[in-house]
């Protein structure tokens, strides 16, 4: 194995390194985005919850995610905190304005993704799982670019 000293070029073969503000500003944005994604996914089942049963519990939330009672109470604390849900004593949770339009805007960019996935031939259901991670990362650019794919196929 050979090791390269600094300074030197990478050879043909190996990808070369982004400027490191460039490559900062990147490995930023993810970081962002993972952190927003799951507030983004609470905030997309509270709104189905309560567009089916009139409210979203809890133990319904906690259910549906995956993940002990717990951990769906610390996140749902977090929404609460940042302005996103409200609870009301013996009901369940409910979104603000501001959590109601990361819901619409989380659940838009699911679908356009979804939408891509299947044009671009991958099954259905593959398409819903993988959407599930995708639509957190994208950029707007790239949402933009997708749309106009789509459009142009006569997709949209």
């Amino acid at each position: 194995m050979t090791t390269r000293q600094r300074g030197k070029r990478p050879s043909s073969g190996t990808a070369a390194l982004a400027a490191e503000p460039a490559q900062a500003d990147r490995f930023s944005k993810a970081r962002s985005a993972r952190s927003a994604s799951m507030l983004e996914d609470y905030t997309e089942l509270i709104a189905d919850l309560i567009a089916v049963n009139g409210e979203a519990r809890t133990t319904d939330i906690a259910r549906r995610m995956g993940v002990a009672h717990p951990t769906a109470s610390k996140t749902i604390a977090r929404l609460k905190r940042e302005g996103l849900a409200r609870a009301q004593p013996y009901r369940g949770i409910f979104l603000t304005d501001a959590g109601a339009a990361m819901a619409r805007s989380a659940r838009q960019r699911h679908r356009l993704v979804v939408d891509l996935l299947i044009a671009v031939g991958a099954p259905r259901e593959a398409a819903e799982a993988d959407a599930e991670g995708v639509e957190h990362y994208v950029s707007a650019a790239t949402l933009r670019a997708f749309e106009a794919f789509l459009r142009g196929r006569g997709d949209r």
